[in-house]
């Protein structure tokens, strides 16, 4: 059992990342909020602390406890698909498909894509594996319009292969990572048990005109994955 200052953390990162929170909102008050998780206001302060050293959350004196507007960042270079850093480890990368579904943007894909509330994205959640081993579970949104000719395959197999191959120029990609708890619903899928931890990757990638065309929400399994991080 995890204890209830990490779930509530896991809570409320979760519903940040889904848009529910928006950026720069003030969340309620610890009474409320302790109310909400039925936990005493220490146990709720512990879960808020761990938020604001993670730079997800600011405290302003006198006025309450925001959403953030930056998180903490690190850069990674070059902008890089799943497939080639496998292939580049000498190993043989493969994916299952969860689910693969057109819709509306929330807001959090409306910021990073640069679309607007009632135009289309393409939005698939998809396993990723080495050697047949799980690594990392992504949901990944795309504007519609930049693959309306594309067929389907083109974009749960190769994506980057297949701009590549349409005239496309990948530019840059900007990168956020932080630590936490695996999401309990997609433990089977990574084959590790519930509590375990994990690195949340949030990565938007621009093709060369500064058009965002990817916009990826990952946990990668800590342990089976690890990042190298260059700066110039």
């Amino acid at each position: 059992m995890l204890p209830a200052y990490i779930r509530i953390h896991d809570s409320i990162k979760d519903e940040i990342d889904q848009g529910v929170w928006k950026i720069g909102s003030r969340l309620p008050s610890e009474r409320d909020l302790s109310d909400q998780f039925q936990v005493s206001r220490m146990t709720l302060r512990q879960a808020i602390t761990l938020l604001v050293d993670e730079g997800i959350l600011e405290r302003r004196v006198g006025s309450g406890t925001y959403v953030a507007s930056q998180r903490v960042q690190e850069k990674i270079r070059g902008t890089t698909s799943f497939t080639e850093i496998i292939k580049a480890q000498g190993k043989e990368p493969s994916s299952k498909l969860i689910s693969y579904e057109r819709s509306y943007p929330n807001e959090q894909e409306i910021r990073h894509l640069g679309v607007t509330p009632k135009s289309y994205i393409v939005r698939m959640e998809r396993v990723r594996y080495a050697d047949k081993i799980p690594v990392v579970y992504e949901v990944t949104s795309i504007p519609e319009k930049l693959i309306r000719n594309f067929a389907r395959e083109e974009v749960t197999n190769h994506f980057f292969q297949t701009l590549t191959q349409h005239g496309y120029s990948i530019g840059k990609s900007q990168q956020i990572i932080s630590a936490k708890i695996v999401n309990p619903e997609i433990t089977q899928e990574l084959a590790i048990e519930e509590g375990h931890a994990i690195l949340a990757l949030t990565q938007t990638s621009y093709l060369e005109d500064g058009t965002a065309f990817e916009y990826v929400r990952s946990q990668y399994v800590a342990g089976r994955f690890e990042f190298y991080l260059e700066n110039n």
